[in-house]
């Protein structure tokens, strides 16, 4: 296969993987950054980490490649309209008009309503292509009551609040 079909069939089999719409922040100690992701796992519970993947050409990358900390907001079905407005032609503080934000002793923004909101010392990071990956070493967690996840499933904007039926149920 080649390079081009093999880009476009990769596109493809990713839009088949859900994937759990989350606002990556940050702040330069003068701005506020905030772009919607879903290229965000967990690395290690030893020590609790996880990891992002920012393209190098979004606003907030220079900062990050500066060594800023950040924070993983987990949204909820009801914060779709956030994900838009984070990333659409608004940009910087413009993003931060809506939503309950809120911000960490040492400056990052985080959202008060999140699912959850995990707040993040950045502790390495590594170029590869058109993004950098950036891992985050956990240093609080701000969990909400409510369990009604925003998932990106191909191309649109979706939930999996009620558990899949087991084979045991099912059959």
């Amino acid at each position: 296969m080649n390079e081009a079909n093999l880009k476009a069939e990769m596109l493809q089999a990713m839009r088949r993987l859900a994937k759990s719409v989350t606002i990556i922040t940050t702040s330069n100690g003068h701005e506020r950054f905030a772009m919607s992701a879903t290229a965000v796992d967990s690395l290690s519970t030893e020590p609790p980490s996880l990891l992002i993947c920012v393209n190098k050409t979004a606003s907030l990358h220079a900062v990050l490649d500066a060594g800023a900390d950040f924070c993983v907001n987990i949204l909820g079905l009801e914060q779709e309209e956030l994900s838009h407005l984070c990333s659409g032609p608004i940009k910087g503080e413009a993003r931060f008009q809506r939503g309950n934000w809120l911000s960490s002793a040492d400056g990052i923004p985080y959202l008060g309503d999140a699912q959850s909101a995990i707040l993040c010392r950045q502790d390495g990071k590594f170029s590869y292509g058109t993004h950098s990956i950036f891992i985050g070493r956990i240093q609080q967690i701000h969990n909400g009551a409510a369990i009604s996840p925003l998932v990106y499933l191909d191309g649109s904007y979706t939930t999996t609040a009620a558990p899949a039926p087991t084979l045991a149920a099912a059959g």
